[in-house]
């Protein structure tokens, strides 16, 4: 009889084989075997559980962004048919994670393009392997190429390709959002625009690139690269989304930024608190907005800033979701954790609220044990996990109380306002909390 495999056991069995092969410790993660008997005293851990699949979590457990992707990449394309075959993939060298976030707004088009990683002057094993398995279709909005080189990468043999190119990061960047244009037909109405400083502030955009289409410009702390406010005066007064905080993007940038389009900033304190805050986030028109159950959400360290763009296929497919970035391998932030108890399932006593009825919260883990520990993935399965709900308030509870607040704003409000930042100071900049700033009517308007 024939198997149909899911993604998340794809997922499984390709991540595991590309990420730890050669690994003779048995206190390591190690690829998972097939057809393991009873017998075997380390059965459950032999077929790979808990460390790469639990009841609400799947591992990609590549040792590097490089198998993440292919693994990734594979998963969301397994081939089979023409329509689970990408039209193109996106070549970006490993260490550039900047031009790995803005090519991540190509998988968000027509081209379905994942991105895929070059090292130096070569093209690995694994994506060499990816490439060959993946087989592009080829993209007509790009010439009929196989293989999007991003930047000064290699060129595979064998494949039709065509190169983006730009002197500089911004420039790149523009030069991906002109090939996207081009296959859409028309620029996007929303643009977001992070910061070229700090990548651990900008790896959020990634995943809602790769579901948009949407792109992700860059601009400096206190700067707009002119390759920026050109592409931005080519969206014709987009609405921009600034995602970081006036420590990382000041009020200076933002001003200059409303000359452009309408602005708003999403954004927190420190780079974890930032991409909860950017995953909750929607003002009805734009953002992930995933404020209750029912959702993917894909975690990895925030200091393995490539995974970003290795991971943005799984926010835009299967069970799409935002990142959330962790800062220890080895602890989930008391943020995280409050934060997934906002959105976790619920269900009720009666028959019709019953947990099948319910809806489900999932998480990818991305990267192997260095990245985040099985203990750290053990924590996050078990608040993803649906729970029953106590119907009848205790009697303290039925006293008149403020709702309590989140943790992250609760942290957000224990911190002075960044220098520039305060409203007294400059009105028409955006604070760190999300707030619409229309170029057309502002205070001193009225």
């Amino acid at each position: 009889m024939r198997r149909v495999l899911s993604l998340a056991a794809l997922l499984l069995a390709l991540a595991l084989a590309l990420g730890a092969c050669g690994r003779d410790d048995p206190g390591q993660i190690a690829s998972p075997d097939l057809g393991v008997e009873g017998s075997e005293k380390l059965a459950a851990q032999q077929l790979g559980f808990p460390a790469f699949a639990t009841k609400n979590t799947t591992r990609v457990a590549g040792a590097d962004p490089i198998a993440n992707a292919a693994a990734i990449a594979k998963a969301t394309f397994p081939g089979g048919n023409r329509d689970s075959r990408p039209a193109a993939v996106a070549l970006v060298d490993v260490e550039d994670w900047r031009a790995g976030i803005a090519a991540a707004q190509l998988t968000g088009t027509e081209l379905r393009a994942p991105v895929l990683f070059s090292e130096g002057d070569t093209v690995p094993a694994a994506t060499a392997q990816a490439l060959e398995d993946l087989a592009p279709t080829g993209a007509r909005g790009a010439g009929n190429a196989q293989v999007i080189r991003v930047g000064d990468v290699p060129e595979p043999e064998g494949y039709r390709t065509t190169q983006i190119t730009g002197r500089t990061p911004a420039g790149l960047a523009a030069a991906i959002d002109r090939l996207a244009v081009a296959v859409e037909g028309a620029p996007s109405d929303f643009v977001m625009v992070a910061t070229a400083d700090d990548a651990r502030f900008a790896m959020p955009a990634a995943g809602y690139a790769a579901k948009s289409g949407e792109p992700v410009f860059w601009v400096g702390r206190d700067q707009v690269p002119e390759a920026t406010a050109r592409a931005l005066r080519d969206h014709q007064q987009p609405r921009i989304y600034v995602v970081g905080p006036s420590s990382e993007i000041t009020p200076k940038v933002t001003r200059r930024l409303r000359q452009l389009g309408s602005v708003i900033r999403v954004g927190g304190k420190d780079p974890v608190i930032n991409a909860i805050e950017f995953a909750a986030f929607t003002d009805g028109r734009w953002g992930w907005g995933v404020n209750n159950a029912g959702h993917g959400i894909v975690f990895t360290n925030m200091q393995t800033t490539a995974n970003a763009a290795a991971a943005a296929p799984l926010s835009s497919s299967g069970k799409y979701g935002p990142l959330v970035l962790i800062e220890r391998a080895d602890r989930v932030p008391n943020a995280v954790r409050e934060y997934l108890l906002d959105i976790q399932p619920g269900y009720g006593d009666d028959y019709d609220e019953n947990p099948v009825a319910g809806v489900y919260n999932h998480g990818w883990i991305i990267g192997d044990e260095q990245v985040l520990t099985p203990e750290v993935q053990a924590r996050i399965d078990t608040l993803l996990e649906i729970t029953p709900i106590d119907d009848e308030p205790a009697p303290e509870e039925l006293e008149d109380k403020p709702e309590p607040k989140p943790e992250r704003e609760r942290e957000r409000e224990r911190q002075p306002a960044p220098d520039g930042d305060a409203p007294s100071d400059d009105p028409l900049d955006p604070p760190d909390t999300p707030q619409l700033l229309d170029p057309q009517t502002t205070p001193e308007d009225q």
